[in-house]
């Protein structure tokens, strides 16, 4: 399927804790369960994105653009389900709720700006707007307005936004 649709996460392995590889074990499926307390309640989850943004924006991909990442799960977005078939995943490190770095939302628009040129993208989207009720992330603590004006210089600004967007 052509990818429309950007869709930001937040995730920290521990929660909370920033800067190890654990996200990097956890999307590769080589996580050590046994590691730390946590990871035992996650035991087994395989899950991937396109990108991880660490919180200093450095960009790390995982999985190609022209390749299914399994990141919102079951989600809907326009009208459309299973948004992992349409979308592009890119998960900053982070906690839902919390505020995030300048260095990710540079690192995010750039990244943004790059998939535009490249796919026809209209749509971006958090996790829990695909996936209401279900996610929270990225969360209040995401500034969609800040995104936008980000993109806004590049034309980018009239792709569809979360209402928090204005």
């Amino acid at each position: 399927m052509t990818v429309s649709l950007l869709v930001v996460h937040s995730i920290s392995l521990p929660p909370g804790e920033y800067g190890s590889d654990a996200i990097e074990r956890l999307f590769t499926n080589r996580l050590d369960w046994d590691a730390h307390a946590y990871f035992e309640t996650i035991r087994g989850m395989q899950v991937s994105a396109h990108f991880l943004i660490r919180r200093d924006g450095e960009l790390v991909q995982f999985v190609s653009c022209d390749r299914r990442a399994w990141h919102a799960g079951q989600s809907r977005w326009g009208g459309r389900a299973d948004c992992n078939d349409f979308s592009i995943g890119v998960e900053l490190e982070g906690m839902e709720g919390q505020t995030f770095e300048a260095a990710q939302y540079s690192a995010l628009a750039s990244l943004a700006r790059g998939l535009a040129r490249r796919y026809p993208i209209d749509a971006v989207a958090g996790h829990e707007h695909v996936a209401p009720g279900r996610k929270a992330d990225p969360g209040a603590g995401f500034d969609w307005p800040r995104l936008r004006r980000l993109l806004a210089g590049v034309g980018i600004a009239d792709w569809e936004f979360p209402d928090s967007a204005t």
